[in-house]
C-alpha cells in the first residue's frame, strides 16, 4: 500500500501537465458528477466473453462536458448494439481525480475494466505494473492504424499496453488583417525565429511606453520547453537519461526568449497573459496580438468566440532555416488497468474506440485530432467543418511528421518539476541563463544518476 500511496502523489506531479509541457490536451469541463457503476460478474469462455451472460465492462473518462459526454455516450450505444457479448458503461470521472482514482481502484483490486489515461506517461505505468499488456490480442493490421510516435509511445520491451486515442500538435496562429495593416503578406507567415522578430516588428503597435498591439512574444502560450524542442529537434532528456539543457541551442533559446520579454516589458507580458482567462476578452481575437503559438485545438475557440476573426495558421517557425519545424504533441490511450477482470473483453471495447468508424465520429463532432491515421485524413476533408475548420485540420494531420512526443522517462519520472522553477527563475531574470542552465543540466543529471 505504501508503494501506491507514492505513486498516487506522482501522478498528480506528472499527470496534471499533461506530459511536463505548460500545453497538452487541457482538462474537460464536467457536465455532472452522476456515473455508472459496474464489474465484470460472470465467468467468461474462451474467447473472452460469457458463456452464459454479458460481461460487463466498466469504462472510465473524464469527458463530462456537454458537448462530449453524448458523444462518448453515443460510441458506447453504438459498440453494446454491434455484438450480443458484451456490454460496456461509462463512469465520469472529474479531471484531477481520474488517475488518483484509478491507482486506489487498482491497489484495492477493483479497478476499471477500461480507462483513457495520458500517453507520455505509459512507460511509468508499465513499469510499475498498473497495466495489463495487450500484445496478445493485438494483430499488425490494428497497430499500423497511428502514427508512428503514438505506437512507439504505448510500447514498452517489445510489449503493448495501450491502444491511442488522440493526440494533440502546436502550430503558429496570426491574424491576417493586422498582417495587411503592417504591410505583410497574410499569406506568407514568418517560417524561421529570425523572419518571427522581423514580422512582429512591423505589427507592434506601441502608445507612449505600452503597447496596444504586440507582434510575437514566445511565451504567450506555450512555455520555454517547448522553444527548448524546437531548437534541440528533440527532448531535452530522452528516454535513457541523457541530459541536453546546457547546449548552445538551448542557450540561445533563453537569450531570445529574454530579448523579447525586455522589448515589450514584463508588465506589458502579464496583462495580456492574464486576459486569456477569460474567452470573451481573449487579446488575440481583440486584436492585441499578432501571431502566437498554440495547441491547434484552439481553432475551437477561434470558431465559438472569434466573431469571424480573419486568421491564418501555419507550422511552427523552426530556429533557423533547415532546422526542422519540430513541435510538441501530448494525448490520451485506452488502456486496461492491472487486475481488470477480463481484458479481452476490454480489449475488444478499445480496438472498437480506436477503429475508423468511431475516431471519424470523434472527429468529426470534436475537432479533436484523432489517433488512427486514416480517419484523420478523412476527418480533414469532413463536411462538419468550415473551409477554414478544414484547412486547420490538414495542417493538424500534417504537422504530426514534425510532432514529438515527450514519454517521461523511467530514470526521472518528475524531471520538469524539478528543473521548471530553475527556467522561470531564467524568465524572471533572477538567475542568468549561464548559471540557470548549469544548474538544471546538473539537477537533472542527479536525479538520473539516482535512479539507476
Amino acid at each position: 500500500m505504501k508503494k501506491y500511496m507514492l505513486l498516487i502523489v506522482m501522478s498528480v506531479l506528472l499527470l496534471s501537465a499533461c506530459g511536463g509541457f505548460q500545453i497538452g490536451s487541457g482538462s474537460e469541463e464536467p457536465a455532472s458528477t452522476e456515473t455508472d457503476n459496474a464489474s465484470n460478474d460472470s465467468e467468461s469462455g474462451s474467447d473472452g466473453t460469457s458463456s452464459s451472460e454479458k460481461v460487463t465492462l466498466d469504462f472510465w473518462t473524464f469527458w463530462g462536458s456537454e458537448q462530449r459526454r453524448p458523444i462518448v455516450d453515443q460510441i458506447i450505444e453504438d459498440f453494446n448494439d454491434s455484438q450480443e457479448n458484451i456490454e460496456v458503461r461509462h463512469t465520469y470521472v472529474p479531471w484531477g481525480d481520474i488517475w488518483t482514482k484509478n491507482l486506489a481502484a487498482i491497489a484495492a483490486g477493483d479497478p476499471p475494466d477500461v480507462i483513457i489515461n495520458d500517453i507520455n506517461t505509459v512507460q511509468l505505468r508499465a513499469q510499475e505494473g498498473q497495466m495489463e499488456p495487450l500484445t496478445e490480442f493485438i494483430d499488425e493490421d490494428v497497430q499500423s492504424r497511428f502514427y508512428d510516435q503514438m505506437t512507439e509511445g504505448t510500447t514498452v520491451d517489445g510489449e503493448t499496453y495501450a491502444l491511442p486515442f488522440n493526440t494533440d500538435t502546436q502550430v503558429l496562429f496570426y491574424n491576417k488583417d493586422l498582417f495587411e495593416a503592417a504591410g505583410l503578406d497574410p499569406e506568407d507567415p514568418p517560417s524561421t525565429w529570425s523572419e518571427m522578430q522581423e514580422y512582429a516588428d512591423a505589427l507592434d503597435v506601441q502608445e507612449g511606453d505600452s503597447y496596444e498591439t504586440i507582434g510575437f512574444y514566445p511565451l504567450i502560450g506555450p512555455g520555454s520547453d517547448l522553444w527548448m524542442l524546437n531548437a534541440l529537434g528533440e527532448n531535452y532528456i530522452d528516454e535513457e537519461g541523457n541530459v541536453s539543457i546546457d547546449t548552445e541551442p538551448v542557450h540561445d533559446t533563453f537569450n531570445w526568449i529574454l530579448e523579447q520579454k525586455n522589448k515589450y516589458g514584463g508588465n506589458t507580458i502579464t496583462s495580456i497573459n492574464s486576459q486569456f482567462e477569460n474567452a470573451q476578452q481573449d487579446p488575440f481575437m481583440a486584436g492585441r496580438i499578432g501571431m502566437m503559438v498554440q495547441n491547434a485545438n484552439y481553432y475551437v475557440q477561434l470558431r465559438d468566440f472569434g466573431q469571424d476573426l480573419n486568421f491564418g495558421v501555419a507550422p511552427m517557425p523552426e530556429k533557423e532555416e533547415g532546422s526542422g519545424h519540430t513541435s510538441w504533441g501530448g494525448g490520451f490511450v485506452a488502456e486496461v488497468p492491472k487486475g481488470a477482470k477480463n481484458p479481452e473483453a476490454s480489449y475488444q471495447f478499445i480496438e472498437f474506440l480506436t477503429d475508423y468508424e468511431t475516431q471519424l465520429y470523434w472527429a468529426d463532432n470534436n475537432f479533436d485530432l484523432v489517433a488512427n491515421q486514416e480517419a484523420g485524413m478523412e476527418a480533414a476533408e469532413s463536411e462538419e467543418f468550415t473551409e477554414t475548420g478544414r484547412e486547420v485540420y490538414s495542417l493538424m494531420v500534417d504537422n504530426m511528421d514534425d510532432t514529438l512526443l515527450t514519454p517521461q522517462p523511467v530514470v526521472a519520472p518528475d524531471y520538469a518539476s524539478t528543473i521548471n522553477p530553475t527556467f522561470e527563475s531564467i524568465i524572471s531574470e533572477n538567475t542568468t541563463v549561464e548559471a540557470g542552465l548549469e544548474k538544471a543540466q546538473a539537477d537533472l543529471e542527479r536525479i538520473v544518476e539516482n535512479n539507476k
